[in-house]
């Protein structure tokens, strides 16, 4: 595995290593770079409800002044922002600037993946990540994905969970 020319891992390289150290089932699927949901559930020829999405959200009040937390939801679901911050206990809340979301994690927007290595960064999932024992996401790469199970998926990334995702669309 290629380290960055600093000798600090990539993201990509992160996850590996936790999922190969943590005995995880899971599988990498290289593909054409793309971050979009719908269309990359449509190269890798998963359902969408499969895809876990990562979401990088910059929180404010609450007494907790300003912070940032990892929001996950199933890709065919949009994050509950209200309903985030009500869990999180603060006032408002607002999509981290892209800038901002790539600093934190090391990866471009539609790459970030549902794991967080920073304390900084809690992970807030919703439960409906669990209705499909395999999930699938983008590895810190916009060129590859990593399919897993559920159960080692929760075992190793630790999410708090919290109702957070609006319902699916209808159609």
């Amino acid at each position: 595995m290629s380290e960055t020319l600093e000798g600090v891992p990539t993201t990509h390289e992160r996850i590996v290593r936790l999922l190969e150290d943590g005995g995880a089932r899971y599988r990498i699927v290289e593909h054409p770079a793309e971050g979009r949901t719908e269309e990359i559930a449509k190269i890798r020829g998963n359902h969408p409800s499969q895809s876990l999405k990562a979401i990088v959200v910059t929180l404010k009040g609450g007494g907790a002044g300003k912070r940032t937390v990892m929001a996950v939801v199933p890709g065919n679901r949009r994050l509950d922002m209200k309903t985030l911050c009500n869990e999180a206990g603060a006032q408002k809340g607002g999509f981290a600037p892209p800038e901002v979301a790539t600093a934190i994690t090391g990866c471009v927007m539609g790459a970030v993946p549902p794991f967080t290595f920073w304390e900084e960064l809690p992970l807030i999932a919703d439960p409906a990540i669990g209705d499909n024992r395999e999930v699938c996401f983008n590895a810190g790469r916009l060129d590859r994905s990593i399919f897993m199970d559920i159960n080692d998926y929760v075992r190793l990334a630790r999410p708090q969970f919290a109702v957070i995702a609006e319902p699916p669309a209808e159609g």
